[in-house]
């Protein structure tokens, strides 16, 4: 296999991502999206928690570099994602809740070679194996597929294809199953499955988080635990519930 194609470990060995999160605030016009925000963690599989608007998202594109906080320290295997983007590409996946603010490029395979060619690849390297991650998906027949004409559940397993081609140590997959089926949620589960590195997983649904080795809370951009499923999980249910029987949804924000 071609040098600048780097493997990566099974998942049974592999140790984890480190994430360090120091005080972080973010602000935007005004409003704030995360509040001193504190975490040390190990990563394999990490689930996050949170109502919509809670901070789910902006703290996957504070992780994987696509923003840049307002105060504190963000370091994630040993890096500051934001300020050095070549090792985040390297290190970091992101999958977009929509494929369609992914996808950029005509046809899958162009889409695949893409992110190969920021990494540095040459192009023939980069055609190379992205074919090679077609194949390992079983969907080498797709390679000159217009983007256009998938279907969504097929456009989120291309974007899939094109991160893990990108051989990351760390995915971070925001409300990936959004607007999916059973049958498609589950065939990207299958994948997701077999992934060897450490993933972070968003998500306002529990269901999409079973196996998974730590959860955490946030809401309202500030992180409300973090632990166990078991230590979790019934203190989230039981919050979530208690907001479902009050008339939270008739208040308006300021």
């Amino acid at each position: 296999m071609n040098s600048q194609y780097k493997k990566t470990q099974p998942i049974n060995d592999y140790q984890g991502t480190d994430i360090k999160l120091d005080d972080v605030c973010l602000n935007i016009e005004g409003k704030v999206i995360l509040n001193k925000v504190c975490l040390s963690v190990n990563v394999k599989r990490l689930g996050i928690l949170g109502r919509n608007g809670s901070g789910k998202s902006t703290l996957s594109r504070v992780l994987s570099g696509l923003i840049d906080v307002t105060s504190g320290r963000v370091e994630v295997a040993g890096i500051n994602p934001f300020k050095a983007r070549k090792a985040a590409l390297q290190e970091i996946g992101l999958l977009f809740q929509n494929p369609d603010h992914q996808i950029i490029f005509p046809t899958v395979l162009e889409e695949i070679v893409f992110g190969l060619r920021q990494m540095g690849q040459k192009k023939k390297t980069a055609e190379e194996n992205a074919l090679v991650t077609l194949a390992s998906f079983d969907k080498a027949h797709w390679k000159d597929i217009h983007t256009s004409t998938l279907s969504q559940g097929q456009k989120h397993l291309l974007c899939l294809m094109a991160v893990v081609a990108m051989k990351p140590n760390l995915i971070i997959l925001d409300e990936p199953f959004a607007g999916l089926d059973i049958p498609t949620k589950k065939q990207l589960q299958r994948y997701l499955d077999t992934f060897p590195g450490a993933l972070i997983h968003i998500s306002h649904d529990p269901n999409d988080l079973n196996n998974y080795d730590q959860l955490l809370w946030i809401d309202a951009g500030e992180i409300v635990a973090i632990g166990e499923p078991e230590s979790v999980l019934p203190d989230y249910l039981t919050q979530m519930h208690k907001i479902g029987d009050s008339d939270d949804i008739s208040h308006l924000s300021d």
